[in-house]
């Protein structure tokens, strides 16, 4: 006899009743937008107000003499790229509406932090003035799509970002009640039945089971860590020609602390496609995620979990199915690096580019380095392309012969380097904002690993190793939003002064770290670091990288301790 309680299906996770309950993502969030009584937005529509590029937080630091409610918003801005009137408008507001920083995401976005409830309707309104949105940024949907943003090679970066535009345009939620809240400022009635019936085209009714990320990535340079996303697009040029892309599935960071059947997992290679195939095989994945995903433990709803539990081969099929045709064999490639190209390059046709180090993505004006008024002065006076970097940089791109002597005035005035911006170590490491605007924090990121790195980088000079590229990630908790399970060297928050270290990646971003130590205090980092640094100068091949030597001298024999 059938066991009742054994069969029952799991409940829905209190998401996915908020998101069949109010399939427009509408929630009161007009209605508290408009109550000047109202001090924060209510649970659910912190929830709803995700889908529209919008956290609620509050400022850690003051929550001993009580919560000061504020709210981070997120752009959608695929592929990272800014015109320099755009650029404008968005240093306009951070001062105004903000904190008067502009952070760079690890996905090529900008986010406004400190933003007060009544700054909230005028952050939205000049963001979407200046035809740029935040619907989608965050949320159970499709997220910024990425492109590598490096501008050499102008014709085939060009299509590649033209093409991650048409796969973001075509992910994009249908839902009026972005235009309604933050355009018109109307609260949508939730009893309407064209409202409450409103099912989306492409996402269903309930939306996705979890986020879902996409980024396309040039070879040799995996600057978008590309096999770290759910869905990744790996451009393939022979003579010169973007001829189309492998097709990477199932890549995802996220874990929870103490929970094994949670997983960092990088994506399986299943076929090659051509540029015109990019919308059908896109719909086909993130439908494949819509309609296996697991809807009764958010964390285990990443589409990650269903490819690991299915099979590529799995996946192949039901992907070919959907998209209405069958992928070719994946075509060869090879990764170098992860990095930017930092300093003045020259493009194909002629013009320069520029990438500029910005320490942990946080655009600010700082002693001795003034570096968001110098981005501003640029912007006024020249026509430069803004392009953010998955890197947290970002690049001045399309500057003419003739402007170069003139932006580089510019930025010594305001104390901004163009050359030695950055040492070895600095220029790759990545930190999430954590404390104090991230609720989900367990530690310090942004604020304390640029000392970190400096640490390291004496540990490197003390054990013979003076100038060392390693590549150092750190997140304030296991979300893994900085990718630090894709570092060389991944430190993850979790108590306060307190990491995990994750150690052995590829630098070319081929494979992941392994746990080496779970709970070690921010003190006792660099003792622990010190015998695998002095190992590592003694026993590395020539121009071997510390992630490689890792896997070859512990992860790859019986020895599972590296600091013996």
């Amino acid at each position: 006899m059938t066991n009742v309680a054994e069969a029952a299906p799991k409940p829905l996770t209190r998401n996915e009743q908020l998101k069949l309950a109010v399939p427009t993502l509408a929630g009161g969030i007009a209605a508290t937008l408009a109550d000047a009584q109202a001090a924060c937005f209510s649970a659910d529509d912190e929830q709803f107000l995700k889908f529209h590029g919008i956290y609620q937080q509050d400022d850690r630091d003051l929550r001993k003499t009580g919560k000061k409610h504020m709210l981070m918003v997120r752009g959608r801005i695929p592929g990272g790229v800014l015109s320099a009137s755009q650029w404008r408008v968005f240093d306009d507001l951070a001062s105004r509406c903000g904190n008067d920083t502009l952070r760079i995401t690890t996905r090529q976005s900008i986010q406004f932090h400190g933003v007060v409830k009544d700054q909230l309707g005028p952050l939205m309104k000049g963001i979407n003035d200046a035809l740029v949105d935040t619907l989608a940024a965050c949320g159970d949907v499709n997220r910024n799509v990425m492109a590598s943003p490096t501008p050499s090679d102008s014709s085939v970066r060009e299509q590649v970002y033209e093409d991650a535009r048409r796969v973001s345009e075509a992910l994009l939620p249908k839902t009026n009640a972005y235009h309604a809240i933050w355009i018109d400022g109307v609260q949508l009635n939730l009893d309407d039945p064209a409202q409450r019936d409103f099912v989306d085209p492409l996402y269903g009714k309930q939306y996705l089971p979890r986020k879902f990320k996409a980024a396309f990535v040039l070879p040799p340079v995996n600057d978008m860590d590309v096999l770290t996303n759910d869905l990744g697009f790996i451009g393939i040029v022979e003579n010169g020609k973007l001829v189309g892309y492998n097709l990477a599935v199932g890549g995802g960071l996220g874990r929870s602390h103490g929970n094994d059947a949670t997983y960092a997992r990088l994506a399986d290679i299943i076929g090659f496609l051509t540029p015109e195939q990019l919308v059908p095989v896109s719909k086909a994945v993130l439908t494949l995620h819509r309609d296996f995903g697991d809807r009764t433990d958010r964390k285990h709803a990443r589409l990650k979990y269903v490819i690991e539990e299915r099979g590529a081969a799995w996946a192949r099929t039901e992907i070919e199915h959907r998209a209405g045709f069958v992928l070719e064999t994946a075509r060869p490639f090879q990764f170098t690096s992860t990095g930017d190209e930092l300093g003045w390059r020259r493009q194909l046709d002629g013009r320069w580019f520029l990438g500029l180090f910005v320490e942990m993505g946080r655009i600010k004006d700082s002693p001795g380095s003034r570096l968001k008024s110098a981005l501003r002065r640029i912007a006024d006076q020249f026509p430069v392309e803004f392009r953010l970097s998955a890197n947290q940089n970002v690049y001045l791109a399309n500057i003419s012969v003739e402007e170069r002597p003139r932006i580089e005035a510019i930025l010594g005035e305001f104390g901004v380097k163009t050359t030695d911006q950055a040492s070895s170590i600095q220029a790759e490491a990545l930190g999430c904002p954590a404390l104090p605007t991230c609720g989900l924090a367990l530690a310090e990121a942004e604020r304390y690993l640029p000392s970190l790195v400096g640490r390291l980088e004496a540990l490197c000079t003390e054990v013979g190793l003076p100038g060392q590229a390693i590549k150092v990630r750190m997140t304030g908790c296991p979300n893994g939003c900085a990718r630090p399970y894709s570092s060389e060297i991944g430190f993850v928050g979790k108590a306060p002064g307190r990491y995990q270290i994750w150690i052995g990646a590829s630098p070319e971003g081929t494979r992941l770290s392994r746990l080496w130590r779970d709970n070690i205090k921010d003190p006792e980092i660099v003792n622990e670091l010190r015998p695998v640094f002095s190992r590592f100068a003694a026993e590395r091949h020539a121009g071997e990288a510390f992630g490689n030597w890792v896997e070859r001298a512990f992860w790859g024999t019986s020895e599972t301790n590296p600091s013996n």
